[in-house]
């Protein structure tokens, strides 16, 4: 029987792309039980640092050339953009259901559009003002949610950092790094690990953690987001970019929040309401539409998603 894949679309890109839905989806949960007794800055800065220092070398090994002063500063912008939004994503998770914060997080392309709108003079189209508009509809209803641990504040924290994931992925392009990917990743996890850390020197975290007091729920769930989430899924996301079409490999943006939630709700018993539900499809609808527009239009490549993994 002839295959009914996509031409370029082959089972192994179904699967890299599938396990990305599932381990970044699953990520926002291993966040949430991560700080539940783990710092959240400390967590996030070690994660990172210790992820880079591990990759960085096997980078190195395969490149042709070693980075510049010019490529680590180009570095620490990012890699302070990128893992800064994943510390404050950490914060503001010891409050926010896992959920939730995903859906927040994917917000990213309104944020995207807008910034290269405002700052670089890329006029987005209808259908992206259009996904903004019904994006910013959803938000509004997670973010009027009276009673909820997770109020006003704590859903602006959240969305602090998907405004910084978008800023960190605008630039990224933009900005010079070594032809290699794999070594110009590991250089932002190694900077903007460090800058975590001493972010949670700065914040008090290290001057009052208490390493007995980390469950070993936390502990498997940090040493998952270090070894499966950012030094395997990772490396396979770099891949499929390169062997799927971007629209395709751009649907892991509204596939991770739906997953997030479902692990949320059976696994912790996350709420999830009407006003979730709603506010969710809304948002995940919003970034179908960008996307798509985005996709069709003539928007150059380097705005589209792009991110370490949450």
């Amino acid at each position: 029987m002839a295959s009914t894949l996509p031409q370029h679309v082959t089972p192994r890109v179904w699967l890299a792309l599938g396990t990305v839905y599932v381990v970044w989806g699953s990520t926002y949960l291993a966040i949430a039980v991560t700080v539940e007794t783990i710092p959240p800055l400390l967590s996030s800065g070690a994660r990172f640092l210790l992820a880079g220092a591990l990759l960085y070398p096997l980078a190195r090994l395969r490149s042709a050339s070693g980075p510049t002063a010019v490529h680590w500063r180009s570095a620490l912008i990012v890699g302070g953009l990128l893992v800064g939004a994943n510390g404050i994503l950490s914060v503001g998770e010891q409050t926010v259901p896992s959920g939730m914060a995903s859906l927040l997080i994917a917000t990213v392309p309104f944020w995207m559009v807008l910034i290269t709108s405002v700052f670089f003079g890329q006029r987005a189209g209808v259908g992206e003002w259009m996904g903004i508009a019904v994006g910013f509809a959803g938000v509004a209803l997670l973010g009027g949610r009276p009673g909820d641990d997770a109020g006003l504040i704590e859903v602006l924290v959240v969305l602090v950092a998907a405004i910084a994931w978008a800023a960190g992925s605008v630039l990224s392009p933009r900005l010079p790094f070594p032809s290699s990917t794999l070594l110009a990743v590991s250089m932002q996890m190694l900077v903007g690990g460090a800058l975590m850390l001493a972010s949670a020197v700065v914040f008090g975290e290290l001057g009052s953690v208490d390493p007995d007091g980390f469950s070993n729920e936390s502990i498997l769930a940090f040493l998952y987001l270090v070894v499966v989430s950012s030094m395997i899924v990772f490396p396979a996301y770099i891949w499929v970019l390169g062997a799927a079409p971007t629209s395709l490999v751009s649907t892991y943006a509204y596939v991770n929040p739906v997953i997030a939630v479902i692990l949320g709700t059976v696994l912790r018993d996350e709420p999830l309401d009407a006003g979730i539900v709603l506010g969710g499809m809304l948002i995940v609808a919003a970034v179908f539409i960008i996307v798509t527009a985005s996709t069709r239009g003539t928007r150059p490549a380097g705005w589209r998603l792009r991110r370490s993994p949450p």
